[in-house]
């Protein structure tokens, strides 16, 4: 459907708007729902004739008219949706959609009223609306899942937790599992919950955010913790048992020493052993090469 069609049909304007039944204005929703409740009703004949030309000539008018005809349509099965605390208006709105998208599709050779065909399509707009804002956390991924939330929202009686039985009996009833059921139903249950405090009141400052685990204890960070403590233990005594005598003595007192890292310099260790602080600088390189080859597996 295009973007004209779509603003035609959901903001009728001048004398076209007038002779549909809209007058005065239509800034809050009251006013709107009054307004589509006084425009008039098609003919199966009309019905017909204005689906064939928007069907054969691609005539916009003939879809608004189509659409118009059918706007308290949505609004009464919106009404059916007001217990998922969702604006009105927003549902209204979702549901003009799949009215849209049902006009541009509907078959007037089906032998089928527009009317029958269109719910189909208002209702599973209205549905993606409800799943994607009633929950910051999704609900129902899946088909069976989303059937499932409809189902059991309509099916519940009260606010109490449900017993086996109940939730046995619904499961033949939607024929599903009990136990997807019961997990539905703890869904439903549950509530967003702001993670940081909503005040700056030093006192009041016991949001889920406080309570929260820190970031030394994530997964991830045990394991590398884990794996450093390995590779400064068991993995350096092992690379330093590879050495000669020498080296392993260069590289202790060079690295090893001092926690600082202020070990003994080149020309310290070249007066020990009776070398330059070249060579000293080349038992160094070589020894610390066997010791990255012998740390590999630890990485």
């Amino acid at each position: 459907m295009t973007a004209p069609f779509a603003s035609q049909a959901l903001v009728p304007g001048g004398q076209q708007a007038l002779a549909l039944g809209f007058s005065g204005s239509l800034g809050n929703l009251d006013a709107y729902i009054s307004a589509v409740n006084r425009l008039p009703m098609l003919s199966h004949e009309e019905e017909i004739s204005l689906a064939q030309r928007l069907r054969d000539q691609n005539d916009l008018a003939a879809a608004q008219a189509l659409v118009m005809s059918h706007l308290r349509l949505v609004v009464s099965i919106a009404r059916g949706y007001l217990g998922y605390g969702l604006p009105h208006a927003d549902l209204i709105q979702e549901g003009n959609v799949g009215l849209m998208k049902a006009v541009k599709r509907f078959d007037p050779d089906q032998g089928v009223r527009l009317v029958s065909y269109a719910m189909h399509w208002i209702k599973a707009e209205m549905h993606e609306y409800i799943l994607r804002n009633w929950r910051m956390v999704k609900l129902a991924t899946t088909k069976a899942q989303r059937k499932l939330f409809f189902n059991l929202r309509s099916h519940k009686t009260g606010l109490d937790t449900m017993t086996p039985d109940q939730v046995s009996a619904l499961a033949t009833t939607l024929n599903v599992k009990p136990e997807e059921v019961t997990e539905m139903e703890m869904r439903l249950s549950g509530r967003d919950i702001a993670l940081e405090s909503p005040t700056d009141d030093d006192d009041d400052k016991f949001s889920p955010i406080a309570y929260l685990t820190s970031e030394s204890t994530e997964p991830g960070k045990v394991l590398e913790s884990r794996q450093f403590d390995k590779l400064q233990s068991e993995g350096l005594e092992q690379a330093l048992s590879n050495l000669d005598a020498r080296s392993r003595r260069i590289i202790e007192s060079r690295w090893l020493a001092n926690d600082d890292g202020s070990g003994a310099t080149l020309h310290e260790l070249a007066a020990e052993f009776n070398v330059s602080a070249e060579r000293v600088r080349q038992i160094e390189a070589s020894a610390l090469k066997k010791m990255k080859a012998s740390l590999a597996h630890y990485a």
